[in-house]
């Protein structure tokens, strides 16, 4: 039951994703690394198998002399040590004859191969096992590359094979035992409920007392003080290279009664088991808020896209209820389709007179009414693209500013300007909506008293006055545009009423406005679908930071 907690808890940490560059994403990605390297080099595989040997992780400083004391303990060169820095630059695993069986597979560390005999070749990308009957049944020694190498690549091993050890030897000197990079390790350790024991190498042998003392100290600081402690004097090393039984022969011995002693193994793996457990909780809160962070960061970007267009199509409407519609062109070729003359004076004669001209313009005479259309078509063809284009200027230059926004913007460029077909969009829009028009005059012609008056102005002609009435409010005017477009108003609006009656031409009029919005917001969804589809582009999962919570709940009801 705890293993598929632990199991599920590790898919929802790979889900976890944190691609927008907030302040917290790069030590939440840290985190999230290293833990789902603990799930997968330790946790796991030892939860798997309890009754696997006890790997001891060899880590420590530069120059520790930890591939030399590696090598004393099984007596023979089996590991490379070295003048040059770095020294050890792969992991070189020791394990009993019998044992061989736990570590040829990929329980443990399964992102590194595995290479078996050979000389001392280094490579990073697998591990090389070593059989040797010195080392009791039971245990296993990895030596690990520098944990403060000059080589990130090597720093970054170092640090996911001490996650994967039950026990960490941490090897460190008389000179460097205060240095902050291993401190910084063994914290992290303590934290984690590590089991630890302190190698002490190269102590000269006069001040054995004082340093073991002054370390002992540290240790207790940090949380470690039930950590063994193995001074280790600084000698000759001998012909073969290796160092006495003598100076090694303690730790020796104590690694064997480990070996040889299932409870006491058991309680090390234990111990060390339960504290990578316990820091599941702290850690997936960091994960869980850095991924709210990033839920909240796309979930803003969002908003102001769906704003901006949401601006753009209110933009419309207030266009096609301000007037402006009826400026410039619309207006010219309206006084060419009813004349000037006298139709603020006698309105009934004028409808007469525009009864006329539409008739001419269904027979084909001269078509001021297509000229009118077209002036109509172009008019609300140039307010949608404007208020499109702003649109998509406004998202941009709001994302530049916001987090995560750039990111965005520079992995998808055409972001700050609208669609390239956009305006053959809002062509193709325009048409289909006059279509709407026309149908709404034909629907509404239906009736048999309609039906001749309907025929007698043409739908193509009413249907040209009807988008017109559609725009011809005038709080967007000033002045003669005013006067005109309000008698374009009136002398439309009583054409319409004569036919349809004052109702049906509300109703028409209100119907042809909602089609066109209808239309126009459909674009605009589209075109704020380019910037949704750009922020799931990056991946981030919606709710991901509940799912982490609930998969660490899960594991903490588990055990």
């Amino acid at each position: 039951m705890l293993l598929a907690a632990v199991n599920g808890l590790r898919d929802q940490v790979e889900a976890s994703r944190l691609p927008l560059a907030l302040p917290d994403a790069p030590a939440a990605g840290k985190v999230r690394l290293e833990l789902l390297q603990q799930l997968d080099d330790y946790v796991i595989p030892r939860l798997s198998s309890l009754d696997a040997p006890l790997l001891a992780v060899v880590g420590g400083s530069t120059g520790a002399g930890k591939s030399t004391l590696v090598n004393s303990i099984v007596g023979m060169q089996v590991t490379r040590p070295g003048v040059l820095r770095p020294t050890t630059r792969s992991p070189v695993l020791v394990h009993h004859p019998s044992d061989e069986h736990w570590f040829v597979d990929t329980r443990v560390l399964p992102g590194l191969a595995r290479v078996r005999g050979g000389d001392l070749a280094e490579d990073q990308s697998a591990v090389r096992l070593v059989a040797n009957d010195a080392l009791p049944a039971g245990l296993a020694l990895l030596d690990a590359p520098d944990i403060d190498s000059v080589v990130a690549s090597n720093r970054d091993l170092a640090a996911q094979l001490l996650s994967a050890a039950d026990l960490w030897l941490f090897v460190t000197t008389a000179a460097r035992y205060a240095d902050a990079v291993p401190w910084t390790l063994l914290r992290q350790a303590s934290e984690r409920g590590t089991s630890v024991a302190i190698i002490l190498d190269r102590v000269p042998p006069e001040a054995v007392g004082e340093i073991r003392d002054h370390l002992t100290a540290m240790l207790k600081e940090q949380g470690l003080a039930l950590a063994p402690l193995f001074p280790i004097p600084e000698v000759p090393l001998g012909a073969d290279g290796l160092l006495g039984d003598a100076e090694v022969g303690r730790l020796k011995g104590w690694l064997s009664a480990l070996a040889n002693d299932a409870r006491a193994r058991a309680l090390v793996v234990r111990h060390t088991l339960s504290g990578a457990l316990d820091s599941i909780d702290s850690r997936i809160a960091v994960l869980a808020e850095a991924t709210g962070e990033q839920q909240a960061a796309t979930n803003a970007l969002a908003r102001v896209a769906d704003a901006a267009y949401a601006e753009a199509a209110d933009g419309v409407r207030k266009g096609m209820l301000d007037g402006t519609l009826l400026r410039g062109e619309v207006l010219s070729r309206w006084q060419e389709f009813v004349g000037t003359g006298e139709f603020f004076k006698q309105v009934e004669s004028a409808v007469s007179r525009m009864r006329d001209r539409i008739t001419a313009a269904v027979k084909g005479q001269p078509a001021p009414g297509q000229q009118l259309g077209e002036a109509l078509q172009t008019g609300v063809a140039a307010l949608v693209t404007a208020e499109g284009s702003a649109a998509a200027s406004q998202v941009a230059r709001s994302w530049r500013g916001m987090p995560g926004g750039q990111l965005l913007l520079d992995a998808t460029p055409a972001l700050a300007v609208p669609s390239a077909d956009l305006t053959t969009q809002i062509e193709t829009l325009v048409r289909e909506w006059q279509d709407d028009v026309l149908d709404l005059v034909r629907n509404e012609g239906r009736d048999r008293r309609t039906t001749a008056k309907v025929a007698a102005y043409g739908v193509n002609g009413l249907g040209v006055v009807l988008m017109l009435v559609t725009f011809a409010h005038t709080a967007g005017l000033t002045g003669a545009e005013a006067g005109i477009a309000g008698g374009t108003a009136v002398l439309g609006q009583k054409l319409l009423e004569a036919i349809f009656g004052d109702q049906a031409v509300r109703s028409l009029a209100a119907k042809a406005r909602a089609a066109l919005l209808d239309r126009v917001e459909d674009l605009y969804a589209a075109e704020s679908g380019r910037f949704h589809a750009a922020i799931d582009a990056v991946s981030v999962e919606r709710d991901q930071g509940r799912k982490l919570s609930a998969a660490a709940l899960n594991v903490r009801a588990a055990r």
